[in-house]
């Protein structure tokens, strides 16, 4: 097997997105600030929340009334009920509701993407302070398409692209980027059939590379650094129609229904 090196290079950004941005103008101007440039065969990583507000998923928390649900679940767990209204509307169901003591709650629920997460990724965090919260991409892995289509359109190279956001995981503490958007490549890698070099043949290796990417480029980016986008260049990944959507495990394999 030919050896490389795996590069990830921060874009940092120091432009506020509002409705209706052109987010591939707006990294051109961000690497030829940083004298960077893209390559045909990079991966963009880009966090979900720059996205999502180029494309007006924007609530003013004042406009929001919450039901009487998101109201006693808020009274319950010490939270904003306007916050727990969003992620209700923004909910196929409700997966988990659980506290877990000095009035702490969690909100598990099932996107009408079909991503499991708190509270459907309805986040308040990095907007403005508290006064407005950001939805989710209405379709990520349509965003990614129009996002790459637009690069390539301005800049001239094909590269591939995921839009990532921060997940929880079951048994485990802490979050973790996962892959919400895919475009340009296969979300999956499927060694199974395959012998490893013992000769053994794999039977359930089916690797998430999307999500790995996400990670990887979540440990550069950051939570405060300003660097919603990171290139990550070497990798040879499989190129073509790949999405996020192919990530979600089927409900009959669903081990957790």
């Amino acid at each position: 097997m030919t050896r490389y090196d795996i590069r990830i290079i921060p874009v940092r950004w120091s432009d506020e997105v509002s409705p209706g941005d052109d987010l591939a103008e707006k990294l051109q101007v961000a690497l030829r600030h940083r004298k960077l440039s893209l390559q045909t065969g990079d991966i963009l990583v880009i966090k979900h929340k720059i996205v999502s507000k180029a494309e007006g998923q924007i609530v003013q928390l004042s406009e929001v009334r919450p039901s009487r649900p998101a109201k006693d679940w808020a009274q319950k767990c010490g939270t904003d009920a306007r916050l727990v209204e969003l992620a209700l509307r923004e909910s196929r169901r409700i997966v988990r509701k659980k506290m877990l003591g000095g009035r702490r709650g969690v909100l598990i629920t099932e996107t009408r993407h079909g991503l499991v997460c708190a509270n459907s990724g309805v986040d308040a965090s990095n907007v403005d302070g508290g006064n407005r919260a950001v939805l989710l991409p209405k379709d990520s892995d349509r965003s990614a398409r129009r996002l790459r289509s637009r690069i390539k359109r301005i800049q001239g190279v094909a590269v591939a692209v995921i839009i990532s956001d921060s997940f929880g995981r079951p048994w485990r503490e802490g979050l973790t980027e996962v892959a919400i958007g895919v475009a340009g490549m296969k979300s999956l890698l499927d060694y199974r059939g395959k012998r490893d070099p013992h000769g053994y043949q794999l039977r359930a290796s089916y690797e998430a590379v999307a999500d790995e990417l996400a990670c990887a480029a979540g440990l550069v980016c950051g939570k405060l650094n300003r660097t919603p986008i990171c290139i990550i260049r070497g990798l040879k990944y499989r190129r073509g129609k790949g999405s996020a959507r192919d990530l979600i495990r089927a409900r009959e394999s669903d081990l957790f229904r």
